[in-house]
């Protein structure tokens, strides 16, 4: 085969071609060797894939976390062959034994990308569109990183300066999460972000005239990115020339980022399938995969056919990747020889270490003074904010309800925002009004590395927020969310701004720690142990959701335990524990105050504060016992809220005090004392648990 170029910008040979097919095949094969999947789009895409791995993007598949690197977000996780095949071409580790054992049990190749089990994949896409709001936070990321510490440096001139490329479809961009991240890249000018979209006109009903009418890349140019339509070919393939070139006119846009439309043809070239939306997610059938192997130039009779001229050819990305980064260590290397306090920063960074001295920066709140915990986590952040410059976050437009403004001077604003704060490296983002993109960004962020991230709104827009969220939770990222107004607590805003059945929903999510404090203290210690449980090795840390109170609460002296999960507050007194009150959150001090109630009728009560029940069952069975002895099986729980979390703690003999319904609007301690939130009430099902506990 020739090695000659075909164009004078963009070096493009024949091989090069011949690895493009070789990945539509592989695709083919692929799903019709499992029998499902999604063929047809990795087929179509494959030339765009391939010139972003072989020939735009900055990597090395020999060290797929090289801090350097560009980052490739594959939105369309369902066409999860369009990155694997990329994967194994460039030799990022998979094979073609990975590719054979596609969708089954144990391969490094499952049905859509995920973060953590396949080298190279970036992040966990499934739920359309996440993926782009991922790649929008993973380029605020790059500002905020490169601010901590090149702030400087001429635009492209800096070690922390890189692209996000993101491939996205119809579906990406009809749900609404990418409209909000679409909305945020643009005011926020991501002149780093490039999406590539593919417009291929099908969707799992068909012709997507049943669903859409828009003109999309005018929508784009209304949210100010720069907006680029390649044409295709002649015979409907795509054009990897034409991508090149607007990649690369993409690259020079620095003040916005970049909307590249490819019109393509799913399943390009089979000859019945292509342009079909049966090949969106049906294997084609042996026959189709045979004409289509015809069409190209391959064996109809063999599977998963790559020559060794193809691997040989397409792992020469190995030996470019060397290079990349040869020139990026010397680049990084004279940032460090100029800047060796800012390298020293950037060392305690990369390793997961918070600054020396830090917790001793953290509040310690005066006992008997009543505050709201929301104002609590407010003092908290201001204070951690002076001393870790890498923690940053912000709203869903709620920052004076969330007090989630850790400086008021700095905003994560571009440069020619008319706001006086504005700073294209500041520390308070302004997220807007759009929570799932808020809490998809902020994965993205956490996935980019070198920043810590927070964000908050109200409790009962975490539901907005949750597809977000779970993912979080899937990809074990330590994001933390900060949601007030956790109760009927809230007030007169009433039943459509009262958290009910959050609490235990939330809780259902594998792997992510709700924590609901009782107190200021109690707030101190949660955001202390969520930093502490920070790691730099993603794919073991956890999120947090901090549930936090409108309404200010009783504040009792700081007890170390509260970041087990659960602890005695307040010990019986007159004998041993006869009663056990679990509560949390704005409920605990109706929990002392009963106990107090009980206490004067000569019945020793013991009250646990439960802030979080995830860290309660992470400690050994031993500190579980002592703090609910089993032998007391008189036991009262009390949330506001449904109490779906509580029964495997109070037993058969126990009695939850919850809310079973919404709320209403009224003065929260009206509601309080309506639904049976008081003292008496607890007092009354502790009587009722103890008489059962003695039948």
């Amino acid at each position: 085969m020739s090695t000659k170029p075909t164009t004078t910008d963009l070096e493009w040979t024949e091989l090069d071609q011949r690895a493009v097919d070789t990945a539509r095949v592989l695709a083919a094969d692929a799903v019709q060797k499992v029998g499902n999947g999604h063929p047809g789009t990795a087929m179509s895409l494959a030339p765009a894939a391939y010139t972003l791995f072989q020939k735009v993007m900055r990597h090395d598949p020999a060290d797929a976390n090289w801090v350097g690197r560009d980052r490739f977000v594959l939105s369309a996780g369902h066409s999860s062959l369009t990155l694997y095949t990329q994967l194994y071409l460039a030799g990022f580790g998979l094979e073609l034994a990975d590719l054979e054992s596609f969708r089954t049990w144990g391969s490094k190749t499952p049905g859509h990308p995920e973060y953590g089990h396949t080298t190279g994949v970036e992040t966990t896409t499934g739920p359309l569109g996440q993926g782009v709001a991922n790649a929008v936070g993973m380029a605020m990321a790059a500002r905020y990183e490169r601010g901590l510490f090149d702030p400087e440096a001429a635009e492209g001139e800096s070690p922390f300066d890189h692209f996000v490329y993101c491939i996205a479809g119809d579906g990406c961009l009809q749900e609404g999460i990418s409209a909000e991240a679409s909305s945020t890249a643009g005011h926020q000018k991501l002149g780093n972000l490039v999406l590539l979209w593919d417009d291929n006109h099908i969707s799992i009903e068909g012709d997507t005239e049943t669903a859409v009418s828009e003109d999309t890349c005018k929508r784009y140019e209304a949210y100010g990115w720069h907006v680029q339509r390649v044409a295709p070919k002649p015979d409907g393939d795509l054009d990897p020339t034409a991508i090149y070139d607007a990649i690369e006119e993409a690259k020079k846009v620095t003040d916005r980022p970049s909307f590249i439309a490819m019109r393509s043809i799913i399943a390009w070239p089979a000859p019945n399938a292509q342009n079909t939306e049966a090949a969106h997610g049906s294997a084609l059938g042996d026959d189709e995969v045979a004409a289509t192997k015809r069409v190209l130039g391959f064996d109809p009779e063999k599977s998963f056919e790559v020559s060794d001229e193809v691997i040989g050819h397409t792992r020469k990305a190995l030996e470019k990747g060397q290079a990349a980064r040869a020139v990026w260590e010397k680049s990084f290397q004279q940032w460090r020889d100029n800047n060796p306090e800012r390298a020293a920063e950037y060392d305690r960074v990369a390793k997961g270490e918070l600054p020396a001295g830090w917790e001793e920066k953290i509040p310690v709140f005066e006992a008997g003074k009543g505050l709201a915990t929301r104002a609590a986590s407010g003092k908290v952040l201001q204070a951690l904010g002076a001393v870790i410059p890498e923690l940053w976050g912000g709203s869903a437009d709620l920052a004076g309800s969330n007090n989630t403004t850790i400086d008021k001077t700095s905003s994560f604003l571009p440069a020619g925002n008319p706001l006086p704060e504005a700073d294209p490296y500041g520390r308070t983002i302004h997220f807007g009004i759009r929570e799932h993109a808020m809490a998809a960004e902020m994965n993205g962020i956490a996935l980019h590395g070198n920043t810590r991230i927070y964000g908050g709104t109200f409790l009962v827009f975490s539901d907005y927020m949750r597809n977000a969220v779970r993912l979080s939770a899937l990809m074990h990222l330590p994001v933390t969310y900060v949601w007030t107004h956790d109760s009927i607590g809230l007030g007169e805003d009433g039943p459509t701004h009262q958290p009910v059945e959050h609490l235990a929903s939330l809780r259902a999510i594998p792997g992510l720690n709700v924590v609901r404090p009782a107190d200021a203290n109690e707030t101190a210690i949660a955001w202390r142990e969520i930093l502490r449980r920070w790691t730099k090795e993603f794919g073991k840390g956890q999120p947090h959701g901090l549930a936090l109170t409108r309404q200010g609460v009783p504040t009792y002296e700081p007890n170390e335990d509260a970041a087990k999960g659960g602890y005695v507050l307040f010990e019986a007194e007159g004998g041993d524990a006869e009663v056990v009150l679990i509560a949390t959150g704005s409920e605990v001090h109706v929990a002392v105050e009963a106990r107090e109630a009980l206490q004067a009728d000569g019945v020793p009560t013991r009250v646990v504060s439960m802030p979080s029940v995830e860290w309660f069952e992470q400690q050994d069975q031993g500190y579980r016992d002592s703090v609910l002895p089993p032998s007391v099986k008189a036991r009262v729980a009390v949330e506001a809220g449904i109490g779906l979390t509580w029964h495997k703690y109070v037993g058969d003999a126990g009695r939850i005090v919850s809310l079973e319904h919404f709320g209403a609007s009224a003065d929260a301690k009206v509601l309080f004392k309506e639904f049976g939130f008081t003292a008496e009430n607890v007092a009354s099902a502790a009587r009722e648990s103890l008489a059962a506990a003695q039948r």
